[in-house]
């Protein structure tokens, strides 16, 4: 369950080293809201070491102008290409300097570990996780960014708001595939279960 707090500011950080999402949330109580989300694009920029201080200066101001009380950031995915993870750790890591410049706990999550925390799918796509944030904070159609990096980043956050516990909504789940059958008749189909297989 999550611990009711009085108020606190998370800032997820998705980063990139041409768009780098940023999401912000507020949570109050056990309720957690969008306060911000958006991308630093610096895809205009060819030197590498000034979009490194680009990314800098951008995470400084956007901590300045919602103080957050805790980051989380997406961890590098490691992929085949040695170079694009370096040049995506550099730019984890100044965003993470930035964060310790302001004195804000860290705290990095696994890609996999966000899309599971949101969608129940480690494997799932930009865009179910987008949706799945869509829903879950009501999100306007409008209010969805053009940048998925901008969700991604939000999911960081929400992520780790998560990890606070999952709010009590005051109803009881099933505690078995048995027992959810039993009292969800009209939605299950009478094909085999996961028992009778």
């Amino acid at each position: 369950m999550i611990k009711p707090v009085a108020e606190k500011i998370i800032l997820g950080i998705d980063p990139g080293t041409n768009v780098m999402g940023y999401g912000v949330i507020k949570v109050e109580g056990t309720r957690a809201q969008i306060v911000t989300m958006g991308v630093i694009d610096m895809r205009k920029e060819g030197d590498m070491y000034l979009k490194l201080g680009h990314i800098f200066q951008r995470v400084n101001g956007i901590i300045d102008s919602y103080l957050p009380d805790e980051m989380a950031i997406e961890a590098p995915f490691f992929g085949k290409n040695v170079q694009s993870m370096l040049k995506l750790g550099r730019a984890q890591g100044v965003a993470i300097a930035a964060a310790i410049n302001h004195s804000v706990p860290i705290t990095e999550y696994a890609p996999m570990k966000i899309k599971m925390a949101i969608t129940g799918n480690g494997n799932a796509s930009k865009e179910q996780v987008a949706g799945m944030l869509q829903r879950m904070l009501h999100l306007d159609q409008n209010d969805m960014p053009k940048f998925l990096d901008a969700t991604d980043a939000l999911a960081a956050a929400y992520c780790h708001y998560l990890q606070m516990g999952l709010p009590d909504t005051g109803r009881k789940g099933p505690k078995s595939w048995k027992e959810f059958i039993a009292s969800n008749p009209t939605k299950v189909s009478k094909r085999k279960t996961p028992q009778s297989m």
